[in-house]
């Protein structure tokens, strides 16, 4: 009997947040996509809390969105609430954050995929990757289907060789019950992939009706909200808003974790994976703090048409008996009734350092991953990663130019250099400490930064680019107008200076002058400006912060400068660093293993000093003047 064959331009395997824009890019550049997954219910699914951005990974979704991705057009559609995190700090690390409305987020996504041309979405176990001489030519199926194509990109999320576990309990599916994926990774070692084994987890889910929240803090969202989506109206996401709840565990707590240890599979050795170490168990929250009294613990509805609460802060692979005595130990929830347990999951993923930074693998041609299949946790870094990975493989496909995004450029360029660079032991999470340009790098700003790399690859729209093209202009033109402004010591201008506690003028100023003062903005100073005429907010934010942060900006931009000429020095492909000998041994060993595309990138390796770096730069040098 003969098995099913079909032809595609590229196959996506795996429908999670990096899946779904891995496929829309694919599709939406003119390729004939095909997505699998072992079950279309599990379309952008959110197995874990129920929000999209937060410190960092707002910004990733900020710039998923300039680069033509979806993920900020899908939350501005189902968020119950939004909140702009840090804002008593500098522009740098204010950090967008909203609740999704689970079941809400993942049936738009699924909507939007199944409406998209050159789209098929496909419920199967992919089995096996198809090879020749270090090419991809397809994918099979657990049913024997073969599936001809292109480029394959992997995005299998958690579900690789997945269990879930809690006390002495073992389930062998993936994320909330659903079927695992058991055959792929016995195909991908067979074509010499290295393959590691992670852990991460979630807490329970509590029934709403059985929460005391008269001993909880309400935690409520902005009053007025900002959305994710450049393309989003302002208006459009004012909506009523739900609140989420914040408490604490306390001593009887962390005495009932601290006397069950030993039937955690974590402490008790069952569990293999690494787990993510700045997203822990509660469980390592007490061994590791055991200074600590209290941790936090927030309250947070699972969407607007079911009464499940996720318990954020207290995650856990405690016995089920255990978990329902220290959850109940908790203020508020002392009659807790779960809906839910509490799980580890250890899944299947690959060591991130076989992929080139344009997250094709360096060793087969036309095999391409993304998300947490590649040693990453999140959401939002998974859908960075498939966006990236679905752009480069639809570019590889149609013999264009694939784009690389480096570290000064975006965080999504910090995130993959970082996977494809260092050695991560560990699930990667995004953080706004890893960025060395983050004054730059701004959520505010990735529109601007990103909209013509989004607009050259083909998923940014004319109509959107010119939009953003005019904003610039304006800006420009605003700041400048600004610093040609002059104001004298008139009374309606001492006497602003004097309402916000602002130094009096001896004598007359430009407005721009005005602005830096920490005290005063650009909409503060309005009264005073008589020439200013109605720009779009978003405009008047980059004059505003343009000014006030004008001398960090320059003495970034010379750090960038000094960092582009190091990586625009590219190395030679499958260079032999044998043939140095002025490299140290470990050096030598840590190069050809990583095989570096710049300098730059060679520079980052762990073991790699500035020493060899030097006989690296003067080896190139020498081998470029005897050509």
């Amino acid at each position: 009997m003969s098995a099913l064959v079909e032809n595609y331009d590229i196959v996506v395997v795996g429908g999670g947040h990096a899946g779904c824009e891995a496929a829309l890019a694919c599709s939406r550049l003119g390729l004939e996509t095909i997505l699998f997954t072992v079950n279309v219910e599990s379309i952008a699914l959110m197995p874990c809390n129920p929000n999209i951005g937060g410190s960092s990974k707002g910004h990733l979704v900020r710039e998923i969105d300039a680069l033509g991705g979806e993920m900020g057009k899908n939350i501005d559609k189902t968020f119950i609430q939004s909140k702009m995190l840090n804002k008593s700090k500098g522009p740098a690390v204010h950090s967008l954050r909203a609740q999704a409305d689970k079941a809400e987020y993942s049936r738009r996504m699924r909507q939007v995929l199944e409406n998209t041309e050159h789209l098929t979405i496909r419920q199967a176990e992919v089995a096996e990757i198809v090879v020749e001489d270090k090419k991809i030519t397809g994918i099979k199926t657990f049913s024997g289907a073969l599936y001809n194509c292109k480029s394959v990109i992997l995005c299998t999320g958690t579900y690789l060789n997945a269990r879930c576990l809690y006390g002495e309990v073992i389930n062998y599916t993936g994320p909330n019950g659903l079927q695992s994926a058991n055959y792929l990774s016995d195909s991908l070692k067979k074509n010499g992939i290295e393959m590691y084994r992670f852990k991460t987890g979630t807490p329970a889910r509590i029934d709403r009706r059985s929460i005391d929240f008269t001993k909880m803090e309400e935690q409520f969202g902005d009053e007025r909200v900002v959305p994710f989506s450049f393309s989003t109206n302002a208006e459009d996401v004012q909506i009523k808003q739900e609140s989420c709840w914040l408490t604490y565990t306390n001593e009887e707590t962390h005495e009932i974790i601290r006397a069950n240890l030993d039937r955690s599979p974590i402490y008790a050795g069952i569990i293999e994976g690494t787990g993510p170490r700045y997203c822990p168990s509660i469980e390592d929250k007490v061994v590791k703090f055991a200074d600590k009294n209290r941790h936090q613990v927030f309250l947070e509805p699972e969407g607007l048409y079911t009464n499940e609460m996720y318990v954020g802060g207290m995650s856990s692979s405690l016995p089920e008996d255990v978990q329902y005595r220290m959850y109940q130990s908790v203020a508020g929830l002392e009659n807790a009734k779960i809906v839910k347990n509490a799980y580890a999951i250890e899944y299947d993923c690959i060591n991130p350092r076989q992929l080139n930074p344009t997250l094709e693998f360096k060793e087969i041609e036309g095999l391409f991953s993304g998300g947490q299949f590649n040693g990453s946790s999140g959401y939002e870094e998974a859908a960075a990663q498939g966006l990236i990975a679905g752009i480069n493989a639809a570019l590889k496909t149609l013999g264009r130019e694939m784009i690389i995004l480096d570290r000064s450029e975006a965080y999504i360029g910090v995130l993959i250099d970082d996977l494809v660079t260092k050695e991560n032991r560990e699930p990667y999470r995004m953080m706004t400490s890893r960025a060395e340009y983050r004054l730059l790098l701004r959520q505010d700003n990735a529109v601007f930064r990103l909209s013509k790399t989004g607009h050259k690859a083909g998923l940014v729209n004319d109509e959107q680019y010119e939009r953003v093209m005019r904003m610039e202009e304006e800006i420009e033109k605003e700041i400048k107008r600004l610093e040609n402004t002059f104001v004298g010591t008139s009374k309606e201008v001492q006497d602003l200076l004097e309402r916000y506690e602002s130094t009096p003028l001896n004598s007359g100023t430009d407005l721009a002058e005005l602005v830096k003062r920490p005290e005063l903005s650009y909409d503060v100073i309005a009264p005073i400006d008589k020439d200013r005429i109605e720009l779009d907010e978003k405009v008047t934010e980059q004059v505003n912060i343009t000014i006030k942060y004008e001398g960090y900006i320059k003495r970034q931009l010379k750090q960038v400068e000094q960092f582009k000429k190091i990586e625009k020095k590219r190395i030679p492909e499958n260079f032999d660093y044998d043939v140095i000998s002025g490299l140290r041994i470990e050096a030598r060993q840590k190069l050809n293993l990583f095989k570096p595309v710049s300098i730059g990138q060679a520079s980052r390796i762990s073991g790699v000093t500035p020493a060899d770096i030097s006989v690296l730069l003067v080896y190139l040098e020498q081998l470029r003047n005897h050509k």
